[in-house]
């Protein structure tokens, strides 16, 4: 459809234009990776927003709810309460360490705490989980772009991938955050208009209230879908998303005062509250729609948004795709950024902005790859990422809580808990096993031997410096 193509064309451009206008005065480390400290709450708010509400929402989190009804809402919820929770206690403790002691990356913060060889570790370990994240962004795009033939699955991801690194590669943080300012408020805007017009072309001469008891068992928690195991599996590593995933941990360096990071926390929950039910009953409204017989039945979750766009008007269908397009771009970016800065910094310790611009390239094609595989579903893929990201919860714990615990401490339970996440998973994929151990979910045991490691490990390190 020329359409989508003329439509991304364009968003291709604009987003160019206003990364090269971004360039200017990008010279050090902090303002290529965090705006130099000076972005305003709202910036901030949308910005958080976009980097965090991606192509999971539109395409992943829709494809969810239409799959397995209204836990899908209660697993979004959870993530949401979890990070207003942290952020309205961590953010302006992480806020002000990072202002007073001029920290650019996540890794910094462990540093100070446990020495730079854990941020050394805690650079590659961040980047291995989150390649499938940003693949997911890739994939969200190219389902989209091949569904409404605009292009091959291959090329979406091609062309996905050639924007995230350009733009960040241009414009560093204040390219990204500029960007994501215009598309948070578009996503809002798309979203609400994909409710609106679904509803009034299935419940023209019926009610929505009146034809969901024909949902059944996806109406209640728990049921054959959302059992309780299934729900620790997903809601655990996203309820400390906040704290584990660097590209928003790093975000809380960026308000320029105190009152711009209230008013970004304030911002972001009222985003997020609406933007997730608008995206869940999306979902509900076409799950409805097909057992009636007015939206086809979609066996691929993942493939339920692309559907309805093959069905919408085409202007509508464009404005919906550029406003998922603007979604996964604005995360992946981010995300890229974010890897760059812990690589450059962390890992190689270098100071130069070119050298975090090449590893943002190698990290793009490295992303572009994976994807290409399209190994799993959007929403396990993300889970995925957080999940073995949970192994650095104890030690941003320990920054703020526990005394305790060094280097040796900080390295032991980094590979702990990556192991275990890892291992577990590659055993469930390889039909090894066909469950988690005892049962218990991934994440939990993920999070259960991390703690263990921190708590044994700094104990005994205790011990030793004080002989």
């Amino acid at each position: 459809m020329n359409e989508f193509l003329y439509a991304f064309a364009a968003y291709a451009v604009i987003g160019t234009a206003i990364a090269v206008m971004a360039m200017k005065g990008v010279r050090t480390q902090e303002e290529y990776y965090i705006a130099g400290r000076r972005v305003s709450g709202i910036v901030s708010a949308l910005t958080y927003a976009a980097t965090t509400y991606s192509a999971f929402m539109m395409v992943g989190l829709v494809g969810l709810s239409y799959a397995s009804g209204v836990g899908a809402l209660g697993f979004e919820l959870f993530y949401l309460v979890g990070t207003l929770f942290l952020l309205s206690y961590y953010a302006p403790k992480v806020w002000e360490l990072a202002k007073e002691n001029g920290y650019i990356t996540p890794g910094d913060t462990m540093a100070v705490r446990y020495g730079r060889v854990v941020s050394m570790v805690m650079s590659i370990i961040v980047s291995i989980a989150l390649i499938p994240y940003i693949s997911v962004q890739l994939i969200g795009v190219s389902l989209i772009l091949e569904k409404t033939s605009a292009m091959s699955f291959e090329v979406g991801v091609a062309i996905s991938a050639i924007l995230i690194a350009l733009w960040a590669f241009l414009g560093g943080l204040r390219g990204v955050a500029w960007t994501d300012a215009v598309q948070g408020v578009f996503m809002l805007l798309m979203a609400i208009a994909a409710v609106f017009w679904v509803y009034s072309y299935g419940f023209s001469d019926t009610s929505f209230f009146d034809e969901v008891p024909k949902l059944g068992e996806l109406l209640v928690v728990p049921n054959k879908i959302w059992t309780p195991v299934r729900f620790a599996a997903l809601v655990v590593p996203w309820f400390f998303f906040a704290l584990t995933n660097p590209q928003v941990f790093q975000r809380l360096y960026i308000p320029k005062d105190r009152v711009s990071l209230r008013r970004m926390v304030i911002l972001f929950g009222f985003f997020g509250l609406v933007y997730t039910v608008l995206v869940t009953f999306l979902g509900l409204e076409l799950r409805v729609l097909a057992e009636t017989g007015r939206f086809p039945v979609v066996s691929d979750r993942d493939a339920v948004t692309p559907t309805l766009l093959s069905l919408i008007p085409s202007w509508l269908a464009v404005a919906i795709s550029i406003s998922i397009f603007a979604a996964a771009i604005s995360t992946a970016n981010s995300i890229i950024l974010t890897l760059s800065s812990m690589l450059t910094k962390d890992l190689f310790g270098s100071e130069r902005v070119s050298i975090g611009r090449v590893l943002l390239l190698i990290l793009t094609i490295a992303v572009s790859v994976f994807a290409l595989q399209r190994p799993d579903y959007i929403v396990e893929l993300s889970v995925l990422s957080s999940t073995i990201l949970l192994c650095q919860l104890p030690l941003i714990l320990g920054v703020f809580h526990f005394t305790r615990g060094g280097k040796v401490t900080g390295i032991v339970t980094l590979i702990a808990g990556f192991t275990t996440a890892i291992g577990i998973t590659t055993a469930i994929v390889l039909k090894y096993i066909s469950a988690p151990p005892l049962g218990v979910p991934t994440p939990v045991w993920t999070l259960t031997v991390s703690f263990a490691v921190f708590f044994t490990i700094s104990t005994f390190e205790k011990q030793q410096e004080r002989l």
